[in-house]
């Protein structure tokens, strides 16, 4: 007959849930893993997948009481953690999202919306097609391989332990959303400046032509150039969303190193 103490039993769960903590808080936010077309029982078993095959690499685990005051500071602790990861690739995907609403909406296209359950509201259709590029230029590039990979590594460069994290790694997580605008500006750019051109034709057209109707002929010459743009400058976007994917694992691994105690 197999006996177990309480001692063994705390030990072994709290190899266990601690890590799979952390790995939960990153599936919750991370990009393709977070995604709300994936089932929740998925989500859950790929993080015990993972779990099991991180936990017998990590060191001792401190000795804490899993149902503790400490101990659930730890719980919190490591989910904060994996949150953060998950949060600043999810950052990422927000760029390259409100770039795409730049983009319709100078196309003229800010009618064409449509529900978007992932962000549980209404989304142009160019922004979800931009999101639709990333996440298949994310999982060519094997990306999301590349973010469980940070992840196994922050529990070397962030064990476990139950000192509290440091305060300076949030604010470097809140930092990194500015990228929102800038990243989506500067992806949205060259379609700006060609649109911006065409709209200036327009009104120099009008001018010299008040009988013309603008307001027929505007809409659809605003929506072709719009869309021929986004033909000829579609192949120069995998190289940017590249070096994006770049500077946010670069971020991922700054942001472990600022919540280091």
């Amino acid at each position: 007959m197999i006996s177990l103490t309480d001692a063994q039993l705390n030990a072994w769960l709290i190899s266990f849930i601690w890590p799979l903590t952390r790995i939960l808080g990153l599936i919750m936010l991370a990009p393709v893993f977070a995604h709300t077309s994936v089932p929740r029982r998925v989500k859950i078993g790929l993080g015990v997948f993972i779990a099991l095959i991180v936990a017998p690499t990590l060191p001792p685990m401190p000795d804490v009481g899993l149902g503790s005051w400490q101990g659930l500071l730890i719980l919190v602790q490591q989910l904060l953690i994996g949150m953060a990861i998950g949060f600043i690739m999810r950052v990422v995907f927000a760029a390259v999202e409100a770039a795409g609403e730049i983009v319709g909406l100078q196309m003229g296209l800010g009618f064409a919306t449509f529900f978007d359950p992932q962000s549980a509201g209404q989304t142009l259709v160019i922004a979800q097609f931009f999101n639709l590029l990333a996440t298949l230029l994310f999982l060519a590039v094997n990306a999301h391989l590349l973010l469980l990979g940070v992840l196994a590594e922050s529990f070397k460069s962030l064990p476990i332990n139950p000192q509290p994290l440091a305060a300076a790694g949030f604010y470097t997580v809140a930092g990194y959303g500015s990228i929102v605008f800038s990243v989506g500006l500067q992806l949205a750019l060259p379609l700006i400046a060609i649109l911006l051109m065409t709209n200036l034709a327009l009104g120099i057209l009008t001018r010299s032509a008040p009988q013309l109707n603008i307001f027929a002929i505007g809409f659809p010459i605003t929506l072709g150039v719009g869309l021929i743009a986004l033909d000829i400058t579609l192949p120069y976007f995998t190289p940017q969303l590249e070096h994006i994917f770049q500077n946010g694992f670069e971020a991922t691994h700054l942001v472990i190193r600022t919540l280091r105690p």
